[in-house]
């Protein structure tokens, strides 16, 4: 059993990468993970810490993400924003919009009995989608700076790999999904075609990862499917999602005064995902030197560093760019700039 995704030469030339986490898509892969003890070293601390902070009311946005199955988008909305402008966004549905949500995943597998509430009383879907928002802040708030990291990290590798080809990005996703071209089979419960019809598909990094993939045959402008940010090197404090102390950040941050060190970090921010050499010749000094300041970047919370075949690649964080952006936003001046991911 299976999901099957049929691609055209269409397809592929319009197929690409995501560069930023979606808050609630990530919430609901989250929800999924504390439901089970998979990979206890990386989620354990995790699971522990969110566990004894969520309000008792949170089962029910609990009992609309199963492990395996089908989740609505009152849980899983896969726009991209903020968590807040997102849960408004969902609170605007029309009581047609949520019945029909409801009832096509109704059709997939059993719902509790208390969601037909949220169709017919619009304080319940509010007060729903209130408990909703308080689980993203307890659940991910807290360390979303180094699941973005961790996004933007696995963003920059694809890229590089799709140098080689699509098929190439397609065939090195995750175990649990096979390219036999033109066929990308996925890992699920459901057995069923999808045929992208020259749409292409959105590939969705997530830090959160869920024991299976995520797909969204019919999101707009085209259909999206989840797979595993790979893990940076030297990610102890992603791999374990224990918050850092805001002052440990600042403390660190300033270590890093100096006039190299700062055109190293800007370099990184003007060109994510570079090389250790790429990132000496732009900086006009030694690869030892450069990898070397990458290394003290990376430890204050800055950089995260990602292997590419034999090439090491560094990435700012969220972080990284707020630093970059404070003095020049005081001065008017434009602020370092992410790069668009190319369209294959």
């Amino acid at each position: 059993m299976g999901l099957r995704i049929h691609f055209t030469v269409e397809d592929l030339a319009r197929t690409r990468v995501d560069s930023s986490p979606r808050p609630l898509l990530e919430l609901s892969m989250a929800l999924r993970l504390l439901q089970t003890r998979d990979h206890p070293a990386r989620y354990g601390a995790w699971r522990r810490h969110v566990a004894g902070r969520l309000p008792r009311e949170a089962r029910k946005v609990v009992d609309l993400a199963p492990v395996t199955g089908w989740t609505p988008d009152l849980v899983s909305l896969t726009d991209t924003g903020d968590a807040d402008v997102l849960v408004d966004r969902l609170r605007s549905w029309s009581r047609r919009q949520v019945r029909t949500e409801l009832a096509d995943i109704a059709e997939r597998q059993a719902l509790p009995a208390w969601t037909r509430r949220l169709v017919d009383d619009r304080r319940e879907l509010h007060l729903f989608l209130d408990t909703l928002l308080r689980v993203h802040e307890t659940a991910l708030a807290p360390w979303w700076p180094q699941l973005h990291a961790r996004v933007v990290a696995d963003q920059a590798v694809r890229v590089r790999t799709a140098a080689a080809g699509l098929e190439t990005v397609l065939a090195g996703l995750s175990p649990q999904l096979r390219w036999e071209a033109p066929v990308l089979e996925v890992l699920s419960p459901c057995d069923d075609d999808v045929h992208l019809q020259g749409r292409g598909l959105l590939l969705v990094p997530t830090a959160m990862a869920g024991p299976l993939p995520v797909i969204h045959p019919t999101a707009s402008p085209q259909p999206l499917l989840t797979y595993p940010a790979l893990i940076p090197e030297h990610a102890d404090g992603l791999l374990t999602l224990t918050p850092k102390a805001p002052g440990a950040a600042l403390s660190a941050v300033a270590a890093l005064l100096g006039r190299t060190r700062a055109a190293v970090l800007h370099v990184i921010a003007e060109r994510p995902g570079c090389t250790t050499k790429e990132l000496a010749g732009h900086v006009g000094i030694a690869a030892a030197s450069a990898s070397e300041h990458a290394a003290t970047l990376r430890a204050a919370g800055l950089v995260v560093t990602s292997r590419h075949r034999n090439a090491v690649l560094h990435t700012p964080t969220a972080l990284a760019l707020d630093l970059l952006d404070a003095p020049q936003q005081a001065a008017g001046l434009p602020t370092p700039q992410a790069r668009p991911v190319p369209r294959r």
